[in-house]
This record gives C-alpha cells, structure tokens and sequence, in this order.
C-alpha cells in the first residue's frame, strides 16, 4: 500500500471512531462491555474525541507527504501511537474492563501498528 493510500484509511478510521465516541457513545461503549452511567463518563468519551480525531486530521493533512526525514518520522509517530493502542486495549481486556467486542480493539490496533510499520521501512531517506 503506497503512504497515500495508508494515511488516508488511517484518517477515515480514527475520524469514524472520534465521531462515533463523540456522537453516539452511549451506542458504542456497551459493545465493548462498558458503561456511561454519568454525564463524566460521558464527556471523558467526548474528550477521547479530541485525539482520534487530531490523529486522523494530520494523516489526512499529510496523505501527500514526500519520501524523507519527516515522513519517516511521521510513519514512527503513528506506530508508537498504535503500538500505545494495542498496550492500554490488551490491558483493558485482560483485566475485564473490555468484553465482547473489546477484543476487537488490540487486533485493530496491531494491524495499524503493523501497516504503520511497514510503510516506515518503506520510506527512503535522501
């Protein structure tokens, strides 16, 4: 997949997600075992918008970027943002804060650590 193609789909899923926690958490957080039980909960899972979709606002800003330093840099930033991903969700899993589809959440996060790897090794420097 070229650096385009990846940071364009990384920015439609993280934007889907931050507009689904934003919007319809009361709708998404029980797939995954969880309840907002009190207008806290509820805005921390508004507030957990503000960086997925900061995330995905810079892969879509930067789907063009050329070969080099910054792309590179780019690519390692959103594989150690992932690799956070598969960390705090396996946790989550294993200590019984996520069940059902929360399971879902470390695979998700471990194919988009694996892509985001990938195209950082693809990245040519000068």
């Amino acid at each position: 997949m070229n650096s385009k193609t990846f940071l364009t789909v990384h920015a439609a899923i993280y934007g889907v997600f931050a507009l689904a926690l934003f919007f319809v958490p009361a709708l998404m957080w029980p797939m995954y075992g969880l309840e907002l039980n009190d207008q806290y909960a509820l805005f921390l899972s508004q507030h957990n918008s503000i960086f997925l979709g900061g995330i995905a606002a810079i892969s879509f800003l930067l789907r063009e970027i050329e070969q080099g330093l910054v792309a590179k840099k780019l690519f390692k930033g959103l594989l150690v943002t992932n690799l956070l991903g598969v960390v705090i969700t396996l946790y989550a899993c294993f200590t019984g804060i996520f069940v059902g589809f929360g399971w879902s959440d470390p695979a998700f996060f471990a194919l988009l650590s694996f892509l985001s790897y990938a195209q950082y090794k693809k990245v040519q420097l000068g």
